[in-house]
């Protein structure tokens, strides 16, 4: 009885949330999280499918029986270890052994999408020398991996001063030789994303040149960006200032489409799970979300609005931060803003313009 009283309030909370919402207000189409598994973002073991179910049902049912997302991005993938297919005791072709068809079915079959991001910061070693020693092959055996799995591939290389962008422009065109733009949205494989930096003072020579040739409406090679999450939580305010720089462009950066870009939460912080995961009505999420629905294009792009919102992180993202596992599951936040935002599942395709 207190579980079915609990999920009438979420319900009664959620509906009346929604009304507020602005008509003109562009629906949220990318709703999702990054994915570390259960050993910090290593996916080094092939999980026991009822204990991913109990530590992670929260992200197929947020208390109505519908997704609390629809999208999950699997992370990390080692470049050098996908360029070199290796096999060991952790990896299959490059992919870590916990990223299994399994994996990816829980998700799926509850038509969520699902990708994995190649990268982060612990790997922006690999991304350079991979991309050094043969970008070409890469993108291919990245293509033929997303194939494999029924994924889509986030590309997250933290160089921040000196990336090798004519290589990852290789990487991106073997790729697309294999997987070119989908914008119907068909083929989950064709899915190609980029993470830039929370506003344009990090990662600058890899933004730019991003936003000026794989992130243009008029010729797509990218789907979108990311705006990752800050190096610490901010408010509200700040978040939307470092957004606004990427869609009015900054120091030689051309602007952004809005319907190019999606910003990034954290649901799991040092101090614990934040109100992003617990609290819908105190999180940030609802605090920017009249900013990204309605925020308005800059030189770039024709409609308003950000494609959407992704969070830092489910599972257990470091030694120092929450698990999403119970007792902290995050429906009551994540769960209760996709209700709110109406959020499509399985994910339409995306605004062009």
């Amino acid at each position: 009885m207190r579980g079915a009283l609990r999920g009438l309030a979420f319900i009664a909370v959620a509906l009346s949330l929604a009304a507020s919402i602005p008509i003109s207000a562009k629906p949220i189409q990318v709703y999702g999280v990054w994915h570390c598994g259960s050993d910090l973002c290593g996916w080094d073991n092939v999980a026991d499918m009822a204990d991913f179910d109990r530590s992670n049902h929260w992200l197929i049912d947020r208390g109505d029986g519908k997704p609390s997302v629809n999208l999950v991005v699997l992370s990390f993938v080692d470049p050098l270890r996908l360029l070199n297919l290796t096999n060991d005791a952790h990896n299959v072709n490059g992919i870590p052994i916990g990223i299994t068809p399994e994996i990816v079915s829980y998700f799926t079959s509850h038509r969520t999408r699902v990708m994995i991001s190649i990268g982060g910061y612990t790997y922006t070693r690999d991304w350079d020398q991979a991309l050094a020693t043969n970008p070409k092959q890469l993108g291919i055996n990245a293509a033929q991996a997303a194939q494999r799995l029924g994924v889509g591939i986030e590309i997250d290389y933290e160089n921040d001063h000196s990336p090798n962008v004519s290589g990852l422009d290789e990487f991106i065109a073997a790729y697309r030789s294999l997987l070119p733009y989908d914008a119907a949205a068909k083929n989950p494989a064709a899915r190609l994303t980029i993470d830039l930096a929370m506003d344009d003072d990090y990662l600058v020579p890899l933004t730019q040149y991003a936003t000026a040739n794989w992130l243009t409406t008029g010729r797509p090679v990218l789907d979108y960006a990311n705006a990752m999450v800050s190096s610490e939580q901010i408010g509200a305010s700040m978040l939307e200032d470092g957004w606004r720089e990427h869609i009015e462009g900054k120091a030689g950066i051309p602007p952004l489409a809005p319907s190019k870009l999606t910003g990034s939460l954290f649901i799991a912080t040092r101090g614990g799970a934040s109100a992003e995961c617990t609290d819908f009505i105190k999180s940030l999420q609802k605090a920017t979300g009249e900013f990204v629905k309605t925020v308005k294009p800059h030189g770039a792009g024709k409609s308003k609005g950000m494609l959407g919102y992704m969070f830092w992180a489910a599972g257990c993202p470091g030694s120092r931060s929450a698990c999403t596992a119970p007792p902290n599951t995050c429906e009551n936040g994540v769960g209760a803003g996709a209700r709110v935002y109406k959020v499509a599942v399985p994910m339409p395709p995306l605004r062009r313009h």
